[in-house]
């Protein structure tokens, strides 16, 4: 048995070399142990849109976003649908107090309020809306369907 310590942050050129390999025994363990299907969601299915209906994909995904939302928050904390409306869902979770704000030193997408998007064959299957801040990222509230719980899209928001 070899151990190796290999640097990640910043990666190491061990680490970019063997990231693959690395991410495929990762994979194996997370079905095997945690009984993971092998089409959890990626890192390619989850985009991260600003809060903004200026945005458009912001604009597009609102829809099928708020749809998502009310059928959480029905199934999962037993709210009436008139507790999850449109409005409800804009004003919980779409209107921020946080300016967008793009600092030459900050992140590429800026700063402000997000909603990670997890998408899957095609449709959004889970919403994490988050803060970028300069020196943190807050998690404000996730929300699934309930269909896919199988999935733990809860454990995967928060480890990503």
């Amino acid at each position: 048995l070899k151990v190796r310590v290999v640097r990640s942050s910043p990666p190491s050129s061990q680490f970019k070399a063997t990231f693959q390999e690395s991410y495929q025994v990762y994979k194996r363990y997370q079905m095997v142990i945690h009984k993971d299907p092998p089409d959890k969601p990626t890192i390619n299915q989850v985009r991260l849109v600003p809060v903004s209906f200026e945005d458009p994909q912001f604009k597009s995904s609102f829809n099928q976003s708020a749809t998502l939302f009310a059928k959480y928050q029905m199934s999962v904390h037993k709210d009436t649908p008139s507790d999850c409306g449109e409005n409800e869902f804009t004003r919980f979770l779409c209107d921020s107090p946080l300016e967008a704000e793009h600092a030459p030193d900050g992140p590429e997408c800026g700063y402000g309020s997000f909603h990670q998007q997890y998408w899957l064959d095609g449709k959004i299957v889970a919403v994490g809306v988050i803060d970028i801040l300069p020196y943190c990222v807050s998690s404000v509230y996730l929300y699934y369907d309930p269909d896919f719980s199988f999935l733990s899209l809860g454990v995967y928001s928060a480890l990503r």
